[in-house]
């Protein structure tokens, strides 16, 4: 789902880094002495909040496996400066769907950073709209077991259409529901190529 999205998080996740020395000693209160937390903790805790309703989606773009995967690349997909239909977006998720890019700087273990669909088009649209953004399925291997589906989406992704090559491969792995009326987004969990995780070519076939 994006290089750029894999460097923001990179960035986020070593100012992290620096401010965890400060956060050490808490932190080791909480693992180490849980007895000391009040015992009306867990019977005082807010409720967690319902998922936020997806918006209608187009019939078009939930009617099949193929359509969803298609909409999916197209509504994040457009050149510099062309605003991305985030409501169309947001439609291809089942409520409380999450979106998880891998990070990790080098040398540090690897991290899952977990979003939402409206966290995602807010933290990672803008440079979507501002640098242009083309990504395209490649590849694909599909496994479903009763009502779940796994889809291995490799993907590659360039500022234009014409691009001789592409800035960035990587794997969508990617879980969807049919309700029997519809198809629905329920995960999209992704890491990038490097040159220390090459693709395997058995999944680029499709």
């Amino acid at each position: 789902m994006g290089a750029n999205v894999a460097r923001m998080i990179n960035t986020q996740f070593l100012m992290r880094a620096r401010r965890g020395a400060a956060l050490t000693f808490l932190s080791a209160g909480l693992v180490t002495a849980p007895s000391a937390l009040p015992a009306q903790t867990a019977q005082t805790a807010p409720p967690v909040a319902a998922p936020i309703a997806s918006p209608a989606g187009r019939a078009a773009d939930v009617a099949s496996l193929d359509a969803i995967l298609a909409a999916l690349y197209d509504v994040i997909s457009g050149p510099a400066g062309q605003k991305r239909d985030w409501d169309r977006f947001r439609s291809l998720f089942v409520p409380g769907a999450r979106l998880i890019p891998t990070a990790g700087a080098p040398g540090q273990p690897a991290r899952a950073v977990v979003w939402t669909p409206e966290e995602y088009s807010q933290r990672a649209g803008a440079s979507l709209e501002r640098d242009g953004f083309f990504e395209r399925e490649i590849g694909r291997s599909v496994d479903t077991f009763g009502r779940v589906t796994q889809v291995f989406s490799v993907y590659d992704s360039k500022r234009t259409p014409n691009d001789a090559k592409p800035f960035q491969r990587g794997i969508n792995s990617i879980q969807l529901l049919n309700d029997g009326t519809r198809w629905w987004i329920v995960s999209i969990y992704w890491d990038a190529e490097r040159a220390d995780n090459p693709i395997p070519e058995r999944y680029l076939k499709k």
